[in-house]
């Protein structure tokens, strides 16, 4: 990654307390981190750093918007991106063993000797679980100028299809009970 450095904070000269970043992501930090759940991705990330001795709390705020495929008619479709995440940072002697022990995914240990940490895996990761789980046209915009119509249309008649199935299948097995 080119701009590799611009997601190191030096936090051996910060004073303790409370440090403010910003960073304005566009879509070629998800072209090289190889994302493939979106596309044309813009987020604002505010960490809020808070160093203290012999530990770190980073609270990163994400927003922006991405553009993802819709579940139900399969166009693109425009998300908000928003959600807070937390992460521990504990100053230790033997951090790659402390790491493998740690069962908590928000906290990472580093070595005290270490000057810098790198955010953007960190950035990566919770701008990635900031995309909801479930994309799809809200009710009132379904069948608007932006959904796929055919694809609802066929969506549409399957669903009829297998409801009629359906009732069919449940009064079929009591047919032999009629003649008793």
């Amino acid at each position: 990654m080119a701009n590799r450095r611009a997601f190191e904070i030096a936090f051996v000269g910060l004073k303790p307390g409370i440090h403010q970043f910003n960073y304005d992501i566009g879509n070629k930090f998800f072209i090289e981190k190889e994302a493939v759940d979106f596309n044309n991705a813009t987020a604002n990330v505010k960490l809020s750093l808070e160093k203290n001795t012999g530990f770190m709390l980073l609270k990163f705020e994400i927003g922006g918007k991405a553009e993802v495929t819709c579940d139900r008619c399969g166009n693109p479709l425009k998300m908000d991106l928003w959600d807070e995440f937390k992460m521990l940072i504990k100053l230790v002697d033997n951090p790659e063993e402390m790491n493998t022990q740690e069962e908590d995914p928000d906290v990472f240990y580093i070595s005290r000797t270490e000057s810098h940490i790198n955010v953007s895996d960190w950035i990566y990761e919770f701008v990635m679980l900031s995309v909801p789980m479930q994309r799809m046209c809200s009710k009132e915009v379904m069948g608007g100028p932006q959904c796929n119509n055919e694809v609802l249309d066929k969506l549409k008649a399957m669903e009829a299809k297998n409801v009629e199935h359906n009732a069919n299948a449940l009064w079929k097995g009591l047919e032999k009970f009629k003649d008793n």
